[in-house]
């Protein structure tokens, strides 16, 4: 047992593919006020009534494309990332994963770690970038699970990890070792998470740092002029960050773009976005306007860079030493 611990944090995935399983998560996700600021009043009935029983057949049919055989790519990756993680910190560092959304959830995880004899707690989201929509929505959850279990560690949080040299080196080095092997594209597309514009304008600075993200990776590459910072993945009706990278796929090839790749370094393992909708949608949409070789650049999964980089960041913060 260790009195240091580290709660490693990911967005959450449905269960299994049951519409039930999955309307379950949709509605934990898209009830999170961080994510849909809407009046409850007007949001919460909308999302139970219209929204999921809309969403949910959609939902389960993109999930089945991309199932793997041990279950949810995005579980699958990120449990084999934080038993990396555990492999190098052995007994110095108590290591449990938790779900934003779904199981393992926040609460149970925070009870593993107190019930080993934790003191000093790091909470670890694995999103490089902050914003309110996720890291702070992180955050909430763990102020109002400690406060519930009466339980007041020494506690440091990791708000943001997209300007540390290791990881922009290893989303620079998975690009350039993808393009020894698959060619150089005609464009490099940064596809981004979007948010609607609004957060931004009202503080969010998670433009700011996808931007700084794009920049340092393309200057480590030199691909700057080959490459574009984009955003996906929005809904609704409102503004979000531009440009979208549908619109942007499109344009490329009816301009003459005939090879493309895609990166999505704003998420730390696959998933849905990455695999079903970049890999499969995208694909399709680029083959459909006139493109000839498009290619998705894997996230950097559970990669010894990348458990390497998350281990460095639990040393820092917990201030054990390098060597220890």
């Amino acid at each position: 047992m260790s009195e240091n611990g580290v709660l490693v944090v990911n967005l959450g995935t449905p269960d299994s593919l049951e519409k039930k399983a999955v309307a379950r998560f949709l509605t934990d996700f898209l009830s999170d006020p961080r994510v849909v600021d809407l009046p409850r009043w007007l949001w919460l009935p909308l999302l139970k009534m219209v929204i999921i029983p809309l969403r949910k057949g959609r939902t389960t049919a993109a999930y089945r494309k991309i199932w793997l055989e041990q279950g949810s790519p995005l579980m699958v990756h990120t449990g084999a990332l934080v038993g990396g993680m555990k492999d190098h910190l052995d007994e110095r560092v108590e290591v449990r994963l938790a779900m934003r959304y779904g199981q393992p959830d926040i609460r149970s995880g925070l009870i593993a770690l107190r019930d080993t004899g934790v003191k000093r707690l790091l909470i670890l989201p694995i999103y490089p970038q902050y914003s309110a929509t996720t890291s702070a929505s992180v955050f909430d959850e763990v102020t109002t699970s400690l406060s519930a279990l009466n339980w007041e560690p020494e506690q440091k949080r990791v708000k943001h990890y997209f300007d540390t040299p290791g990881w922009i080196h290893s989303v620079a080095t998975s690009v350039r070792n993808f393009q020894q092997i698959h060619g150089t594209p005609d464009k490099l597309l940064f596809s981004m998470h979007g948010i609607p514009k609004r957060y931004v304008d009202n503080g969010d600075p998670y433009e700011l740092q996808c931007l700084q993200s794009f920049t340092a990776i393309t200057e480590v590459l030199k691909i700057q002029e080959n490459s574009l910072l984009t955003y996906q993945s929005r809904v609704g009706r409102e503004p979000w960050l531009q440009p979208y990278t549908d619109e942007v796929i499109k344009g490329l090839a009816a301009s003459g773009a005939r090879h493309l790749q895609v990166i999505s370094p704003g998420f730390s393992v696959d998933c849905l976005e990455t695999l079903e909708e970049i890999a499969i949608r995208y694909k399709k949409l680029f083959i459909a306007a006139g493109g000839e070789k498009f290619e998705y650049i894997p996230a950097l999964n559970d990669s010894e860079a990348h458990i390497g980089l998350l281990v460095s960041l639990t040393k820092q913060y917990l201030q054990l030493s390098p060597g220890s």
